[in-house]
């Protein structure tokens, strides 16, 4: 899953995609995992057509690969690189068109676990449970500043987001409610683009949504922020610390078990 960070005017090829997120749903659809890759994190690019390869952040392969498809599918590569996995399908998500998502479900229930203020509204978002409108969701979940955690606290609250949108999706009765049910799916056709390999988007939805309360982790891929002649990098700890060979081999339950530092309860 990417997340775009496309701005109203901005040339679509002059776009890094903010968030990445491997969605990983074990058999028996009875948990599932979302694994945030650092924006940040060091990888090695392959060539793209206009552009050589080399080492960069993993948010600038979508921008190398122009874009778009085009991004998405050099993205898909480096990973596949990188971690060894072969996905089976993918999701561009346009997060400012996300917001219509969320309004038309009525909004939805964030918990602001540090007080902090935004930096593109001055906002003042105080501790605790809340209900949120789309554009107060989207300011919160693009806080990374003034944050302990700094961009490892935003993939957090960007997972707790996704979390919420499927809880409210459940309570409001979608499906015995064709109405509402077409303008969610509305909404959330002009905020994604999605290949699902054959599988009906209302279907995947929700079967997600019906997934057990407790179900759903948070997984942070282990690693830590380094300073490269100047920049700053965030880079694997331990190569990962085994997260992508138990993605591989389908070991992610044990793995989390093993390595609660890096695993969160959404």
């Amino acid at each position: 899953m990417i997340g775009s960070d496309h701005r109203p005017g901005a040339n679509p090829e002059d776009q890094r995609s903010d968030s990445i997120l491997i969605v990983h749903v074990p058999a028996g659809m009875r948990q599932a995992y979302l694994i945030s890759v650092p924006r940040d994190l060091l990888v090695a690019l392959p060539p793209a057509p206009g552009f050589p390869g080399g080492q960069d952040k993993v948010n600038a392969a979508y921008e190398h690969g122009g874009g778009g498809e085009g991004g998405a599918r050099l993205l898909s590569t480096t990973l596949n690189r990188l971690t060894g996995i072969r996905f089976d399908g993918a999701a561009l998500v346009d997060f400012s068109g996300f917001k219509e998502v969320i309004d038309q479900l009525g909004g939805i229930r964030m918990c602001v676990d540090t007080p902090v203020r935004s930096i593109h509204t001055r906002y003042q978002f105080e501790a605790g449970c809340q209900q949120m409108d789309g554009a107060r969701t989207l300011d919160y979940v693009r806080q990374r500043y003034d944050l302990p955690g700094g961009d490892f606290d935003r993939q957090r609250h960007q997972q707790q987001m996704l979390r919420a949108v499927l809880d409210r999706a459940g309570e409001t009765r979608l499906r015995s409610d064709p109405v509402k049910l077409d303008r969610v799916l509305r909404a959330a056709g002009g905020a994604l683009t999605v290949d699902t390999n054959g599988v009906p988007l209302d279907e995947l939805l929700f079967a997600l949504r019906g997934l057990p309360a407790d179900a759903l982790r948070g997984v942070q891929v282990p690693s830590y922020p380094q300073t490269i002649d100047g920049v700053s990098y965030v880079v694997l700890d331990d190569g990962g610390a085994g997260l992508f060979g138990a993605l591989r081999d389908t070991r992610v339950p044990e793995w989390a078990g093993a390595n609660p530092r890096w695993v969160n309860r959404l």
